[in-house]
């Protein structure tokens, strides 16, 4: 997820690594050098701040004494989000490598979305991705604006001493990560700290991006944060309105058909057979979206090019692109085999009831 502003804490960090020391070269076998201390804003700590969680998921509320001489990495995420998903594999490895030498690994889950301060949603989250160290659930953002954070992944990596000594915003740079928590771990005085680092291959909606044949943003379907959209006459703010598909979509453009409610989040299917399209250029298609009435299934149809899918078909649907909806979450559409070109993507929702949210790629 996008990161709109720098903060004063991001500047302070991005300030003390563009002082024209390149600290961590790719070549550079031996670890990095660590920045400078940086404490918290004034008045904010790492244990008040974990205070702000409204419930912890697979471990008891941490406590300072949890955390005295630490390395801590913290892990802000959504369980909706792409990018969360292709980080955690990478989080995992590390909290199962290091947890023995002194690193505890909390992941501060924060809603981008209304349905992700649900808890039971998380919960359900949490246990389909497989997520094992500690879960912050942030609902109400207070750790996230006592880190004054913007974006989905962040992470930030902090010294035993409760100093934030590196941060990571967005996917990659594991490398980097790894070799991180191995100065802090060594500074904090574990013995052996192992230089190797994790090797890790993530599948479904956790492996890697293709990232040579990406060509196409994250989109949003609510009027709230929209771009690309092409229906004749535009998104009608919160009311019920008929939506027509142009004969022709360029690329990262995309289209409304049938009778739909456009929300700031999300849009709402008011009646059957209605079809969202997205003219697409990536391996990856995901769709963020949900049954709008809990516990209730909705059947629809994924067309590519007008065909189904068969082979380039993702995990929640099958080869002629049939699948169900129901929880709101990520779905997995489309992983097509190479050469990666120019798609036309279809969806077509076979009754009403359902919100769609967003689109990712990989």
């Amino acid at each position: 997820m996008k990161r709109n502003h720098f903060t004063l804490l991001v500047v302070a960090v991005v300030c003390s690594i563009c002082g024209g020391t390149d600290l961590f070269a790719a070549d550079r076998a031996e670890r990095p050098p660590l920045m400078s201390p940086l404490k918290f804003p004034p008045g904010k700590t790492l244990v008040p701040a974990l205070g702000g969680a409204v419930d912890w998921l697979n471990s008891k509320p941490l406590t300072a004494d949890d955390l005295q001489g630490k390395v801590v990495l913290v892990n802000f995420w959504t369980y909706s989000c792409i990018n969360s998903h292709r980080t955690l594999p990478h989080i995992q490895a590390w909290a199962d490598k290091y947890k023995d030498q002194g690193l505890v690994v909390i992941n501060v889950h924060t809603p981008e979305f209304g349905f992700e301060k649900d808890i039971e949603n998380v919960r359900k989250g949490i246990a389909d991705l497989q997520v094992q160290p500690p879960v912050a659930v942030d609902s109400k953002r207070a750790i996230w604006n006592a880190f004054d954070n913007d974006q989905w992944p962040a992470l930030y990596f902090i010294d035993a001493r409760g100093r934030i000594r590196h941060h990571q915003f967005g996917e990659g740079q594991y490398e980097r990560s790894e070799r991180v928590l191995q100065s802090l771990l060594t500074e904090a005085g574990a013995k052996g700290v192992d230089s190797q680092l994790v090797r890790v291959a993530g599948s479904g909606s956790q492996a890697q991006a293709d990232w040579d044949d990406l060509q196409s943003p994250e989109t949003y379907v609510g009027y709230d944060r929209a771009e690309g959209f092409v229906s004749p006459g535009g998104v009608k703010r919160g009311v019920a309105h008929l939506y027509v598909a142009p004969d022709q979509l360029k690329l990262n453009s995309w289209a409304l058909s049938g009778h739909w409610r456009v929300g700031g989040e999300a849009a709402a299917l008011e009646r059957a057979n209605g079809r969202i399209l997205y003219r697409f250029h990536s391996r990856d298609l995901h769709l963020v979206m949900g049954s709008a009435v809990q516990g209730k299934t909705v059947p629809f149809r994924v067309l590519v090019d007008g065909k189904p899918p068969g082979m380039a078909h993702g995990a929640d649907i099958d080869a002629e692109g049939r699948g169900v909806l129901s929880d709101h979450r990520l779905y997995q559409l489309i992983r097509q085999a190479k050469p990666i070109a120019d798609r036309l993507f279809e969806i077509e929702f076979f009754e009403p009831g359902i919100d769609a949210y967003s689109f990712t790629f990989g």
